[in-house]
């Protein structure tokens, strides 16, 4: 059984009890209540009308006897009043007494005899007196209805003491009723507090302390043993829980082991990673000092054989002399550039706050000559200042504009316009000009090192520019891409936060050594 069940259970039955407790005082309440009515409401007044059906019969005989003796008329009116309220007394008391047919039988009888009394003595005395008959004549008569007026009042007596009996019988029924009232209130709290004393202690066994097991087992778990196994324990529900967190923990556990595994698999990768840094490191030196040296003296030296054999040479073998010495120095400028991209990110870290204006104008600067040269134009809005390298953001505004320069339309002037937005995400800039543009097909290409759409005489470099330009960009956590719907020439667009981005491995803003590792 669930807890819910449990507690359901648990309240039905107090429910029941309550309602049955409360039914059985409701009857004993109304029993009570009824017995105490009838005593109140019917056997007291019976009585006390009983009282007054013996007083009023006293009187009839008083007015009849006080008429006899003075024939004086007030006495018949004190008598008739007195038969008239007999009356009225014995219909108040049918009334009283419908449900005690005892009592109904003596108070008939009673009435009978008055009946009687008053047809064959109080009648006849008052017509005798009225006739002229003289107390004296009348007196045998009078003393002849003593013996009648006497069983009279003896009914009465009777029904008096009956009533007494009645009344007393409905004392104690009515204490016997209060008594049973007391019993099934007492009852009815005797069993709540069991039913009280009996939840508290199920909530206590089969809540409260499954409920303690499991949060000590959490506890354990939590602090760091999580080989330790939860146990299903207690009502459905708690078991249930117990299983799911035991599920969980199981989860968790797997979880731990794979993330330890793959952190194993990552300090692996970190020092292969490292060692892949330090023979960069070391090619970087190669190629910066023992791979240009020979390429310096077979250039040299194609030279200085021209020079001194120039008389003895035809033009086929100054051609092959030139192309030589053309192939050395492109060699040596691709290395330039190979070293130029593998320091990005890696000799290159004096990040702080840039203002993007200056770098711009460097970048100016040291484009001096193409731009006056093209007769170039450049617009720019105001450029914010954001945190970076100023080396590396000069360095991304010089291959722009360069390649703006570089590339343009042969029958118009360069038109380089610069635009900046702020955005949600931090700036974005744009950089548009004029020139021959580039094929929608070609926009992931270009951004691949070495990679050129035109041939190698038809414009100078080595196709490193936009390349170094996109590592920049994502080294200060940007995106650079190629707007493929701008159709007036070429529109590069990129972005920098206004924030440095979370330096993350393998991602935009690597580290030094990984963003070379990647070259």
């Amino acid at each position: 059984m669930t807890t819910r069940r449990w507690l359901t259970v648990l309240l039905l039955t107090m429910t029941a009890i309550v309602l049955l407790g409360g039914g059985a005082g409701a009857a004993a309440l109304r029993h009570t209540a009824g017995v105490s009515n009838h005593l109140a409401d019917r056997i007291a007044p019976a009585r006390t009308a009983v009282g007054q059906l013996d007083s009023g019969l006293l009187a009839q005989a008083a007015a009849v006897r006080g008429h006899v003796v003075t024939a004086d008329p007030r006495f018949l009116d004190s008598y008739r009043q007195g038969v008239e309220g007999e009356r009225t007394t014995m219909s108040r008391l049918r009334v009283l007494l419908a449900d005690e047919p005892e009592a109904l039988g003596d108070l008939e009888r009673a009435r009978r005899l008055a009946d009687r009394w008053r047809a064959e003595f109080a009648e006849r005395l008052i017509a005798s007196r009225q006739a002229g008959a003289t107390p004296q004549e009348l007196a045998p008569l009078v003393t002849g209805d003593a013996q009648t007026f006497a069983a009279v009042r003896a009914e009465l007596t009777g029904l008096v003491g009956r009533l007494d009996g009645i009344r007393d019988a409905g004392r104690d029924d009515l204490d016997a009723a209060r008594a049973l009232r007391d019993l099934t209130f007492v009852a009815i709290l005797a069993a709540l507090l069991v039913c009280g004393i009996v939840g508290s202690v199920l909530v206590r066994t089969r809540v409260l302390r499954p409920l303690d097991r499991l949060g000590a087992s959490v506890r354990q778990v939590a602090g760091g043993d999580f080989r330790h196994r939860l146990r299903p324990d207690g009502p459905a529900d708690i078991a249930r829980l117990t299983s799911d967190v035991e599920t969980m923990r199981r989860a968790v556990v797997e979880a731990w082991e794979r993330s330890q595994h793959d952190r194993d698999a990552l300090e692996q990768q970190a020092d292969e990673l490292r060692r892949s840094n330090e023979d960069l490191e070391q090619f970087a030196y190669v190629a910066s000092h023992d791979l240009q040296e020979p390429l310096r003296k077979v250039a040299s030296f194609c030279q200085m054989l021209e020079r001194r054999y120039a008389d003895q040479l035809d033009d086929r073998a100054r051609q092959y002399i030139g192309f030589a010495v053309d192939g050395a120095s492109r060699m040596q400028e691709l290395i330039n550039d190979l070293l130029t991209f593998s320091r990005i990110g890696r000799v290159y870290g004096d990040e702080r706050e840039v203002d993007l204006a200056e770098v711009f104008a460097q970048a100016e600067a040291n484009l001096s000559r193409a731009v006056e040269e093209s007769g170039a134009t450049i617009d720019r809005d105001p450029l914010p200042t954001v945190r970076g390298e100023p080396t590396l953001l000069t360095m991304l505004w010089q291959n722009l504009l360069g390649n703006a320069v570089k590339f343009r339309s042969p029958d118009r002037a360069p038109r380089i316009r610069v635009t900046v937005t702020d955005t949600a995400q931090g700036w974005s800039f744009a950089v548009e000009d004029n020139g021959i543009g580039i094929d929608p097909r070609y926009a992931e290409k270009i951004f691949v090192i070495f990679q050129r759409l035109h041939p190698r005489g038809a414009y100078p470099g080595t196709g490193i520019g936009l390349a170094v330009c996109k590592k920049v960009v994502e080294y200060h956590g940007g995106t650079l891409s190629l707007d493929e719907a701008y159709r007036d020439g070429t529109r590069f667009v990129f972005t920098l936060p206004r924030v440095p981005a979370a330096v993350v491995p393998g991602q935009p803003g690597q580290p030094a050594e990984e963003s070379a590792a990647g070259v």
